[in-house]
């Protein structure tokens, strides 16, 4: 390649490639089958590299929105291979991009000689393949699928401009202290739920990206506690409580054919997503059973008011703080949080309007509100 290179392509390319050294092996020691070929240091700075530059370019006034994947075509299922390869340039990816842009497809990246060229584009990627996505101009994200179709991305890497945040996967705890949302929400969590399917990272997921901003309360199955803690009536209370998602998590829901199974599953979690952009909390069960949406929050008679949280982000370098919890978005934050300080088994996920998403959940160590900052996983 000529021109200019992307200064953060090269800072990151030996971490990510030995994140990935390390999650291969594991892999294979496993006996995973069907594992996507390892790459090398100089072939993630290159794919970052191009990637980059092709962010900045416009085609026909818009900017690429690209999901490149390391693979040959042998590994991709049933590709679409061109007949003529394309050397890995920005401007041949942004001239593709129009093509490509819908989620689940990828461009294939592999190497023909000592070249990196653009073979084709599919849908199908072997687990643990290297995956670089183009969200918008300068904001590029390293990922890897390990577990189903419809499970989310799991990100190595968050680059925008020069601003680099390598993700920590330990990092949604703090140290020295139970991490409720390791399990809860499954990430950094290399074992055998990782093939599972995760409820509450897909509806976080889809509450973001409808851009409204919005609240969901995940509260104990079968309690009604956490009414305490909402103004009645209920705007918007379901009676019997809806069931769909709840019963397609249960363990025989798959046998009618995991393809009608997963549309399934996404159109529960987007409808249920969907109610949290009405104003008020969207309140389900730690079963997945809505039990109401539009909710307001109110603190529970005798309770404090919740003064500060602390607050972490999963990257690497970062460092504990403790702030009001306005200073994390507003009301709605303010509100999540003073539900959690009062109903202590539950967890509250907020989504803003900016992109930003917290989770907040009781820390018994620290004895307070522990807010998530969590985007950097959901992206």
């Amino acid at each position: 390649m000529t021109g200019p290179s992307y200064t953060a392509a090269r800072v990151v390319a030996i971490a990510v490639e030995k994140h990935f050294a390390r999650n291969l092996a594991t892999a294979r020691q496993q006996a995973r089958q069907e594992l996507a070929p390892h790459p090398d240091p100089q072939t993630i700075e290159a794919i970052i590299d191009a990637a980059f530059w092709a962010s900045l370019r416009r085609e026909e006034g818009f900017s690429p929105k690209i999901s490149l994947a390391f693979l040959p075509p042998e590994q991709a299922g049933q590709p679409l291979r061109f007949e003529r390869q394309f050397p890995l340039t920005p401007a041949a990816l942004s001239r593709l991009a129009p093509a490509v842009e819908r989620p689940g497809i990828h461009l294939g990246i592999w190497r023909d000689g000592n070249e990196l060229c653009v073979w084709g584009t599919t849908r199908t990627i072997p687990k643990f393949c290297f995956v670089l996505e183009v969200i918008e101009p300068g904001l590029l994200v390293v990922k890897y699928r390990r577990g189903q179709d419809t499970g989310k991305f799991v990100n190595v890497v968050v680059l925008k401009g020069d601003q680099i945040k390598m993700l920590d996967e330990k990092g949604t705890s703090l140290p020295n202290c139970p991490a409720p949302l390791t399990t809860l929400l499954g990430f950094g969590s290399f074992d055998s739920q990782v093939d599972s399917v995760n409820v509450l990272v897909q509806l976080a997921v889809s509450m973001r990206t409808h851009g409204r901003g919005g609240s969901l309360l995940v509260v104990p199955q079968g309690s009604d506690e956490w009414r305490e803690s909402i103004v009645q009536p209920v705007s918007y209370s379901v009676e019997p409580p809806f069931s769909e998602l709840a019963e397609l998590m249960r363990p025989d829901a798959v046998e009618r054919g995991q393809r009608l199974w997963q549309e399934a599953f996404i159109d529960a979690v987007e409808a249920i997503a969907g109610l949290t952009a009405v104003d008020g909390a969207t309140v389900i069960s730690d079963q997945y059973e809505l039990l109401a949406f539009g909710a307001k929050i109110g603190r529970r008679d005798g309770g404090a008011q919740v003064e500060q949280v602390i607050v972490t982000e999963p990257i690497v370098g970062d460092v504990a703080s403790v702030v009001h919890p306005v200073q994390l978005g507003g009301t709605r934050h303010l509100s999540a949080a003073q539900f959690v300080q009062d109903q202590r088994e539950s967890v509250s996920l907020v989504a803003s309007q900016d992109g930003r998403f917290t989770v907040f959940a009781w820390s018994s160590c620290e004895e307070m509100v522990h807010a998530h900052r969590v985007e950097t996983l959901l992206l």
